[in-house]
Order: C-alpha cells, then structure tokens, then sequence
C-alpha cells in the first residue's frame, strides 16, 4: 500500500528522506504539449530553499532540480515526468545524539511505533525538505495552469506568526515579495523580524498562519459529496509537514456568524454570459457544496512551532527510560516561512487536478444563467 502519491489525474507521488542521496517526485497525468524547463521550476524551488536569511535553517542547499524524463523539446510529452533535486549539505553527525531518543512535538516517536524502524538524520521523510519535490511538481502544474487558464493566479503569504497578526487595512499585494517573511504587511514585517530573531537567539521557535488565493479559477471545480474541492484542498494543506489546521473561507470564524452575515449576496452582474454573477462578499472561500464559484479561493493552514528547538525537553529512550534532550543541527526558528511556497505548490496541484475532472466528466459545459 502506497502512501507517498496524491492526486486522481494528476498525480504526484514524492520520494526520498532528508539525509539521503537526493529527493524528488514523479508526475503523473500531465498534459501533453506544455511548455517546461528546469529554470522554470527552479524559480518556485528558489522561494523555498534553505539559507536565504537568518529567519530560515542556515542549511545550504540548492536545490537544484533536474528532468529525467517526460520533457522533450522543451514541451511534457504526456508521459511521466521525473524530478530530481540531490542533498548536498547534509550534516548527518548532529542528530547522533537522538539515534536512541524522540524528539517531543516529532514524528520520531509515531514512525517508530508504526514500523519499528525510522532514519533519526533529519527525520527521513517526516522532515520538511520533502516538500522541496512537492514545490518542484507544483510548477508542472503551474506550467499546465498557465496554458490551460492563462488568468489564473496562486498566491502565498503568511498572515500570522505566533500570536501576531496582520492588519488587512495594510494589505498590499506588491509587499509580499518584498520582505523575508512573504507577508502583504511591511509593518508586521518589521514587527515579526524583531520577534523571530529574539526566538532564533534564545533557540526556541514559533507557529505561523499561511494564507493562499486562488484568483482566476473557472466556476464548477469539484463535485458533489466525495470529489468537493475544499475537500482535496484541505487533504493537501494538511499533509504539508508541521500542519495542524486548516480553514477555506471564513473557516472557524463562520461559527461565531449568523445566516444573514454569512451568506454571500449574489447579483446579476453587468455582463453574465461573460463575467458571471456578483457576490457582495467571499465567506465561502470561493467554494459552494464543494464546487467553485468562480470567486477567489481562500485557504489558509496553521503551522505549528519548529520541534527541533535548542531547549532542554524532557523524554524517553527507546528501551523507555527517561530522558532529557536538546536538537542541536540547522532548523527554521520559524517554518512556517518556507511553508508559503509549499502551500502556493499544493495549491497548483489541486486546481490542475480538479481542472482535468471536470473536462472528463463535463467537458467543460455550464449552467447557462440569463
């Protein structure tokens, strides 16, 4: 039983662990005809990688990705398409320390409960640089996207780190590339850097909240019941490592909503063939019964605290005594930075997904309004 792949006609599936020779994914179900090469992926793979500043691991990888196959010409051939991106500044000596302990908040304890065996450099698979092969087939799928639905766009950005949140009044789409923390507040910027870098200092670490839209998409992705596209978007956002919660739309805060504030007025519109209905507001996250209305998508995960800390915990060994513990190695005082590139990544590959669906089952036929 298989559960490294995601996907129904674009499917993906990720292999390799944090310390081994190189990482990488298979795609899947990609269209023929689409135009890729490696320094268009490498530009996603670049907003991800470790080292680019104080605020993330000071690992140095690359993480350079290499086509194997599926690429001909410049253009996917329809075939399977391999990537490959190699480890090259592992450092495998700083985790001999925990070869024999767990690591509270890890996965270490749970993969050694279920298998009876796990690779302690790094975390092996539960280590978050297995999302570098989900970044580099996210831009696959962005490729496919941009020919498939050249006005669709998917953007990332965090809107909370710890207990610290943006102000929406200082939303500013041009900001978010321009600060560390891929953030549309240049006054939280500012705020989070001072808060993160006293964290980094004192070796501890924080959560964070990622948003990302989906600006573009067509009305009618997803289906009925068990295809919803909130759903596969959810079981998306959820499998990025570190993930505890996720929300579309107004999430958790719809419970606290009455019926007249939640629903989303709908009007005719100037031009309804072309443009479709209007909706006063997005409650819903671009999603109704799990089909896209054609508004903006809106997801947003929560990442918990970087485990890996330079703390003192309390724990066990493997033979059950206890035992006290402190991760030394490179680890992201804040993860959830790099998470926004993933999230963006996820995001590509669910709306590609959902995309070749519905022209399966529909055909891309619609509903005729007016």
């Amino acid at each position: 039983m298989s559960m490294n792949t995601f996907g129904h006609l674009f499917r993906v599936t990720t292999w390799g662990e944090s310390h081994g020779p190189a990482l990488g994914a298979t795609v899947d179900g990609c269209p023929p005809g689409v135009a890729v090469d490696e320094a268009m992926l490498q530009h996603w793979l670049d907003k991800r990688k470790p080292g680019q500043n104080k605020f993330t691991t000071q690992r140095k990888e690359p993480d350079q990705v290499r086509i194997l196959s599926g690429v001909f010409e410049g253009r996917t051939t329809g075939t399977s398409i391999q990537l490959m991106i190699e480890n090259t500044d592992q450092r495998s000596k700083d985790y001999g320390d925990i070869a024999e302990k767990f690591r509270p908040g890890h996965a270490d304890i749970t993969y050694w409960q279920k298998y009876g065996i796990r690779d302690h450099r790094g975390g092996g698979r539960s280590s978050a640089r297995e999302t570098a092969a989900r970044v580099a087939a996210g831009g696959i799928a962005r490729a496919a996207l941009a020919a498939l639905v050249p006005d669709l766009t998917i953007t990332g950005y965090m809107v909370q780190m710890g207990p610290r949140q943006i102000d929406r009044a200082r939303f500013d789409w041009a900001e978010i590339a321009r600060n560390p923390f891929w953030t549309p507040d240049a006054q939280a910027a500012a705020d989070w850097a001072e808060y993160l870098d006293t964290l980094r200092k004192d070796g501890n670490s924080v959560g964070a909240v990622i948003e990302v839209t989906v600006a573009g998409a067509p009305a009618g992705l997803g289906a009925p019941i068990y295809g919803k596209l909130d759903t596969d978007l959810a079981a998306a956002m959820m499998s990025i490592n570190a993930v505890k919660g996720v929300e579309i739309g107004e999430g958790m805060a719809a419970a606290a909503l009455t019926g007249v504030d939640n629903a989303d007025e709908i009007l005719p519109g100037n031009d309804l063939a072309n443009d479709g209905p209007i909706y006063t507001s997005n409650h819903a996250g671009g999603i109704l019964g799990g089909i896209s209305t054609g508004q903006d998508i809106v997801v947003r995960f929560a990442v918990k605290p970087t485990s890996s800390i330079l703390t003192t915990r309390r724990t066990i060994t493997k033979s059950g005594e206890p035992a006290e513990i402190i991760t030394k190695g490179r680890h992201d005082p804040c993860v959830g930075i790099r998470a926004v590139p993933v999230g963006e990544a996820m995001a590509a590959c669910v709306i590609l997904d959902h995309l070749l669906l519905d022209r399966g089952q529909t055909g891309g036929a619609r509903g005729v309004i007016g």
